[in-house]
């Protein structure tokens, strides 16, 4: 562990009450980014998300809840809707019969490939407005977060 600074415990408990509130606030802001971005692809933001976790491999509903950090049954909701709207379908898991893989459908890649050039825009204009390595230290930093976060968890 490293090296705390000698902060009073209030002084620790305002940086994690900061820190928490700043989180709250970016993902009400990155979830109404997002509800934009999707809506002209006929998505959700929440349907985006589903979509986005499988798009480079099939995934069990189980894994996509555990990469997403929600409840398997919140994707299992949007899995399922996905899979009757055409976006995305279950195929066999060679790995545990029961648990089928999420994949997306060619109509979902579409959908997905219609909220790229919006999400690139907003790629560039934040990366305008932090500086590449100030981007780049802005996902190191959460990513620290969450890595931290998940070791506490595991205790």
């Amino acid at each position: 562990m490293p090296d705390l600074p000698d902060l009073p415990v209030r002084a620790r408990q305002d940086l994690l009450s900061r820190t928490a509130l700043g989180v709250f606030r970016l993902n009400g802001q990155f979830l109404a980014v997002s509800e934009e971005l999707a809506r002209p692809a006929g998505l959700t933001a929440a349907w985006w998300q589903v979509l986005g976790a499988v798009l480079r491999e099939p995934l069990p509903v189980a894994g996509i809840a555990r990469a997403m950090g929600i409840t398997r049954q919140s994707v299992q909701r949007i899995a399922d809707l996905l899979a009757a709207k055409g976006l995305a379908e279950y195929v066999p898991n060679p790995a545990h019969r029961r648990a089928k893989l999420l994949r997306p459908t060619e109509a979902g890649r579409a959908a997905i490939a219609r909220i790229n050039p919006g999400h690139a825009d907003l790629a560039d204009r934040l990366a305008e407005e932090l500086g590449e390595e100030g981007f780049a230290e802005t996902v190191r930093v959460l990513e620290r977060l969450a890595a931290a976060l998940d070791v506490l968890a595991e205790r």
